[in-house]
């Protein structure tokens, strides 16, 4: 959890992020909405953030969908409702916009589980090896690899690299063991881990297929195999919004953080979601950096024009490389 920026990144900081509540607009719909044409600010949100900031983003995306809005936006500000790696994605692509994170400790435990200082010398251990990493990293592991992926696009990509070429897979060892598992390429893996995706429980999910005997398991790559070998269909968030839409199925179990459900339902509404619990007592597996982000904090962050993400130079140059590659082999 980042309690202060990484090290690629300077806050504006603020006087008044403090405001007395009565500061606070009672429609904090429509004060974002001013404040957006004001600014000539796009709102970018993941499917994984709460369903009132997915209802006033422009655009809501996965990773790959989220990169491509950031690389073809148009407006003078971004807010990104999301996680810090995602609003320095934004920034890499987008130099010279104004990007806007609304709570700086929105953070990553994949992202954290990756230092640059480590990964470096792993990547040095292993010279002749290509590195493509998931877009669930920072800028600094970003700028030490040759390929970025997502999880839309991570098979379609090392499919492209010849056979011959040996590959680090990184950060994530549960996307690069399904990656490795569907292109046959033995890939070389970081041991890091999303800890949403690493704690929903076997036990539970069976049960909740016995109770929900024509439920359809549907399932992100993130997961750990023992979860992913229960699912009918294992795809992004993207592909797995998609699938329901276009499935005969009536309902869905759904092993990924929950957010994603509010699309599925506004896309079906017909339909049954059901959420797969952690092996904790909650009812629902949720990010608790994805939750960080409020109403309140984007209204915010769009009035004192703050947080900003602002990424050294060098950083961001050697980041976009690998950015750009993904964005270009994936058309």
């Amino acid at each position: 959890m980042f309690l202060t920026a990484p090290p690629t990144t300077k806050i504006a900081e603020i006087s008044d992020r403090q405001l007395a509540h009565d500061a606070i607009p009672q429609d904090l719909f429509t004060a974002i909405a001013d404040l957006k044409k004001e600014l000539n600010a796009v709102i970018l949100a993941h499917y994984y953030q709460d369903p009132d900031l997915q209802d006033i983003a422009d655009y809501i995306g996965d990773s790959l969908g989220l990169s491509q809005a950031a690389a073809n936006c148009q407006a003078d500000v971004i807010v990104f409702l999301g996680v810090h790696f995602m609003a320095e994605t934004a920034k890499i692509l987008n130099p010279n916009k104004l990007v806007l994170l609304p709570d700086l400790d929105a953070g990553c435990s994949l992202a954290d589980g990756c230092p640059p200082d480590r990964f470096a010398a792993f990547k040095a251990d292993h010279p002749d090896h290509l590195v493509i990493s998931y877009i669930n990293c920072s800028a600094e592991i970003k700028a030490l690899s040759d390929i970025i992926c997502t999880s839309s696009n991570a098979v379609a990509i090392v499919n492209q690299i010849p056979q011959d070429q040996p590959i680090i897979f990184a950060p994530d060892r549960n996307l690069g063991r399904y990656v490795s598992e569907q292109t046959g390429r033995d890939l070389l893996l970081w041991d890091g881990a999303c800890m949403v995706h690493e704690i929903f429980s076997e036990r539970k999910l069976v049960e909740l297929k016995i109770i929900h005997p024509q439920a359809d398991i549907v399932a992100h790559p993130e997961c750990e195999a023992n979860i992913l070998r229960h699912a009918d269909f294992i795809g992004s968030t993207t592909g797995l919004l998609k699938y329901v839409q276009n499935s005969d199925r009536q309902e869905f179990i759904v092993v990924t953080e929950s957010g994603v459900i509010h699309q599925m339902q506004k896309a079906a509404p017909l339909k049954k979601f059901i959420p797969a619990p952690p092996t904790s007592n909650c009812a629902c597996n949720e990010c608790p950096y994805m939750r960080l982000n409020t109403l309140e904090k984007v209204y915010l962050t769009m009035k004192n024009r703050s947080p900003e993400i602002i990424l050294d130079e060098t950083i961001r140059q050697a980041a976009l490389k690998p950015m750009q590659r993904m964005l270009a082999m994936s058309i």
